[in-house]
């Protein structure tokens, strides 16, 4: 049945036909091909058929599924749409062809066939542009091919710009052409570039843009060129880790603008030229201030071409006019010089045991005190010189300081000498006591202290020596014992005082109660004698003796 209406279909189709018109779709799209009715006509249409040129894509009877026909990579990729058009999906740039529906009309005056043509056109973005044929190198004011650029598949076909730095480049008489090749029908576009190349454009990227309606931002990888010219200018430069400084290596290196560059080159050190090959620089070793001057570096080809360069050598040397070790007298005076030789202003800073000083150390009176390292420093940018003495005082020892006190227990006594004097005194007491502290010998002074415990009040002398002289000094120390008396009298001791003032008191009344008795007893007695007769005078005189021995007796025993 479908064949004998296909065969009708055929038979019929001469009798309508409709002219061809153009459609676009996009790359990669689904494309609707219109078969071209009212849509009050689709009811009347009993036979649908699609194809392209002479290949048979699908049939649709009315009421009736659609058959695929196609057997070629159509088959998979087509479809009727409800208002009989052609749905392509995928499209491709292999698309591009004539597709014709083909309907056939049933209504009260007979059959009729209409036929709609459409050519697909299908639109695609280029793909990114590359560049070919690249030039190996460039020569300064030759007008040479650089490369191509080739933007491929774009439909329409891309245009191409090309870029220096990405900046459009143009037509320039001399300088740039660009020329395009653009086949007939051709999805490729193709730019050839010629340049003529300068110096500035050492280091510089070029690159091509495809420009299209369906894309943006199409650029090449850029690409750079070797630039050849000859060498126009030298420059000399100095390397070296900081300004040249006497002692160190300095290297000279001559640096040439040409391309490529020379490897060879001339260097005029202090009048003298030296060649230098397959390198382009100069080592002067151990540096001194005789080599400042200037120095040239020259092409050896063009030895009009060259470069100068002028060089000063730091130098900073130091001198004192003291030895390391210096010995004066105390009391004498101590005169320093220091001798600076350098090139620039320098900067000059002392210190003591370590510790800066403001000045100078140029002393009139030299004391103990003014021993010890004195250390001078230099400075001159990076250079620095140092040197130094160490002052050793000497002179006889002086006591400047004899002192005594209780220790923090209240038990011993401490005795404190301070001396002055170098060579170190030697110290020594007329007491024997215990060494608890010897300060240490610095800047000619000692200090020693002993502790004693004495028992009564003494004369302490303290004695210092060395081989310059002698010192003493004397110092009375109390008793600790007295001092006990004093700081632990009580109430007790008031009155074992008291009782022993009334026990003398009436020893005394005593004492003189017995001299009463024994004078009353005297004057009885002579009285008596000379009541008798025949006694002798001289008799009182014995009695009057013992009576005085008696008395004396009593006397001592009344002291007692």
């Amino acid at each position: 049945m479908m064949h004998l209406l296909s065969l009708l279909f055929s038979a019929l189709l001469c009798q309508a036909s409709s002219a061809e018109k153009s459609i676009i779709g996009l790359y990669g799209g689904t494309v609707e091909i219109p078969c071209t009715f009212e849509a009050n006509k689709i009811k009347d249409v009993t036979l649908t058929k699609w194809k392209y040129e002479n290949v048979d894509l699908l049939v649709k009877s009315k009421d009736k599924e659609t058959v695929i026909l196609a057997t070629d990579e159509y088959k998979d990729r087509i479809s009727l749409a409800a208002n009989l058009s052609l749905l392509l999906t995928g499209a491709k740039l292999t698309d591009q062809h004539t597709f014709t529906c083909q309907a056939l009309i049933t209504t009260n005056f007979g059959p009729n066939i209409k036929d709609f043509s459409h050519a697909l056109i299908v639109h695609k973005a280029p793909e990114a542009p590359f560049i070919t044929e690249k030039a190996a190198e460039l020569e300064i004011g030759k007008l040479t091919k650089l490369g191509k650029c080739i933007a491929k598949n774009a439909n329409p076909p891309a245009k191409i710009v090309w870029l220096r730095n990405n900046k459009a480049l143009t037509n320039e008489e001399n300088r740039t052409v660009i020329m395009v090749n653009q086949t007939s029908g051709s999805l490729d576009t193709e730019s050839t570039l010629l340049y003529s190349a300068r110096k500035e454009d050492t280091g510089a990227q070029f690159s091509c843009r495809a420009e299209h309606s369906l894309a943006s931002g199409l650029v090449s990888p850029p690409e750079t060129f070797v630039i050849n010219y000859s060498t126009e200018k030298l420059v000399l430069e100095v390397i070296s880790n900081s300004p040249p400084v006497e002692g160190n290596d300095v290297t000279l290196k001559c640096v040439a603008d040409g391309n490529p560059r020379p490897t060879s080159f001339n260097f005029h050190i202090k009048g003298n030229v030296t060649k230098v090959e397959n390198s382009d620089n100069y080592t002067i070793a151990n540096i001194s201030r005789k080599d400042s001057g200037e120095y040239k570096c020259s092409l050896i080809d063009h030895p009009s071409i060259e470069a100068a360069k002028n060089i000063t050598v730091q130098y900073l040397d130091v001198k004192l006019n003291l030895d390391k070790t210096v010995i004066r007298h105390a009391g004498n005076s101590l005169n320093l010089s220091v001798s600076i030789d350098s090139s620039d202003t320098a900067t000059v800073s002392w210190t003591k045991g370590g510790v800066k000083i403001n000045k100078e150390p140029e002393i009139a009176k030299l004391a103990y005190s003014d021993a010890g390292l004195y250390e001078l420093e230099v400075t001159m940018g990076p250079l620095s010189r140092k040197a130094s003495f160490r002052l050793t005082v000497e002179g006889a020892p002086v006591i400047r300081k004899l002192d005594d006190q209780n220790d923090k227990d209240g038990h011993r006594k401490v005795l404190i000498c301070e001396a002055e004097g170098s060579p170190k005194p030697a110290v020594s007491w007329n007491i024997n006591g215990t060494l608890i502290d010897e300060k240490s010998f610095d800047n000619g002074t000692i200090k020693h202290k002993i502790s004693v415990m004495p028992s009564a009040n003494l004369s302490v002398a303290c004695t210092v020596s060395n081989s310059f002289g002698i010192d003493t000094r004397v110092i009375t120390v109390s008793s600790l014992f007295e001092d006990v008396k004093v700081d632990k009298r009580d109430s007790s001791d008031d009155d074992d005082k008291t009782k022993l003032v009334v026990g003398v008191v009436i020893g005394l009344l005593v004492a003189a109660l017995v001299i009463g008795m024994a004078y009353w007893m005297y004057m009885k007695k002579s009285k008596q004698g000379s009541w008798k007769t025949g006694e002798k005078e001289n008799g009182s005189s014995e009695e009057e003796k013992k009576l005085e021995e008696k008395m004396e007796e009593n006397s001592q025993k009344a002291d007692v």
